[in-house]
């Protein structure tokens, strides 16, 4: 039987293709009609994409008179490669972007896969340690480490920098807000609800309009608050109030006879909280706190309006260059294909953590 050993290996791969095509693409005739439309439009538009971005595109060049086909002109995002990604870094010192970077690889990955011994260790040294070493290599003002002022800071970097703060931030706020609205004290209950629904009834444009104008007018004379400062802070607050929602949504998802159990063998009410239900609920939460992550990712472009250059700002600063005019398409592509391969990477990890998950509550049943 061995020799047909491949052979069943291939059919049952096809049987398991035509399964998910089923399933997925052709499981309604609304998603049959669907499909095909999708499928004419891709055969009408590939063909003209890969033409100008892969088969008459040019990439070598120091210049834009180095494109002379009617393709994209690759040579302007390799040449502005290090504005996209560190903004106006100082070069000699761009070696310290990079080792915060490969440092939150190295705590984030033990951090969020599953079997790490520890692993609840190494979720504290993310949120805490990691902020304080990288921190200190990103500003630097030590011996060793020139002081590099946050008016420099720019590119993907900062897209990553106030994301990780935000979410660093909110989180645990969030979570204080949840117990806040679910308090059977009235006036915490009563301030919790009035600040979720406050932030959450504001739009995002407002409040970083709030913190880069109208904050400044309210600090004693002489006083000042860095612009990054500013707008992280407001990001932290605005975030909060949705992580609460989150939050509150696992605590709701954990039996109360969790509860009930913790309390009968003697355990007071913060134990039971922080041994017992917030870990099941945090459990729950993590597909939604991923979701909530990549939308914010998405948002961290807003800050250019209170003066700071992300990666989009750092494109569009780009493309006012003289030397570079006319070339929006080719930056505007990179800068979707970096944000879409974040944001992939970050939904592809919630949805393997949904289906473990799934199998987890599977196996207890």
């Amino acid at each position: 039987m061995a020799p047909d050993e491949p052979g069943a290996a291939a059919s049952n791969s096809l049987r398991g293709a035509a399964r998910w095509l089923r399933r997925n693409l052709f499981d309604s005739p609304a998603n049959t009609i669907l499909t095909f439309v999708a499928l004419f439009f891709l055969a009408i538009v590939l063909p003209s994409a890969w033409d100008w971005a892969v088969a008459r595109a040019d990439l070598w060049g120091d210049s834009k008179s180095a494109c002379v086909d009617a393709g994209a002109c690759w040579v302007f995002v390799r040449l502005r490669l290090p504005v996209f990604i560190f903004g106006q870094y100082p070069p000699s010192e761009q070696w310290r972007v990079i080792v915060a970077f490969v440092l939150l690889i190295g705590f984030a990955v033990p951090a969020l896969r599953d079997g790490t011994p520890h692993r609840a260790l190494w979720v504290v040294l993310l949120l805490t340690l990691f902020p304080l070493i990288a921190g200190l290599l990103l500003v630097g003002g030590v011996p060793g480490l020139p002081f590099v002022d946050t008016t420099l800071w720019g590119g993907l970097m900062l897209d990553v920098v106030i994301s990780f703060v935000t979410m660093a931030g909110s989180l645990p706020l969030g979570v204080l807000l949840a117990y806040g609205r679910r308090s059977q004290l009235r006036g915490i209950r009563t301030v919790s609800i009035a600040f979720i629904e406050l932030w959450r009834g504001v739009p995002l444009l407002t409040v970083l309009f709030m913190a880069a104008v109208l904050l400044p007018l309210f600090l004693p004379n002489g006083a000042t608050v860095d612009r990054l400062l500013r707008a992280m802070g407001a990001l932290v607050l605005f975030n909060a109030a949705y992580m609460a929602e989150v939050v509150r949504g696992g605590l709701q998802g954990v039996d109360a006879e969790q509860e009930e159990a913790a309390q009968s063998l003697g355990l007071r009410w913060w134990s039971t909280q922080t041994l017992v239900v917030l870990p099941q609920a945090m459990r729950i939460i993590v597909p939604g706190i991923i979701n909530t992550a990549v939308d914010f990712f998405k948002d961290t472009t807003l800050v250019t309006i209170v003066g700071l250059s992300d990666l989009l700002g750092a494109v569009n600063q780009s493309l006012k260059d003289p030397a570079w005019l006319g070339l929006a398409p080719e930056g505007y592509v990179f800068a979707a294909i970096v944000f879409f391969i974040c944001c992939f990477a970050m939904s592809a990890y919630g949805r393997s953590f949904e289906r473990r998950l799934a199998r987890g509550q599977g196996r207890s049943m």
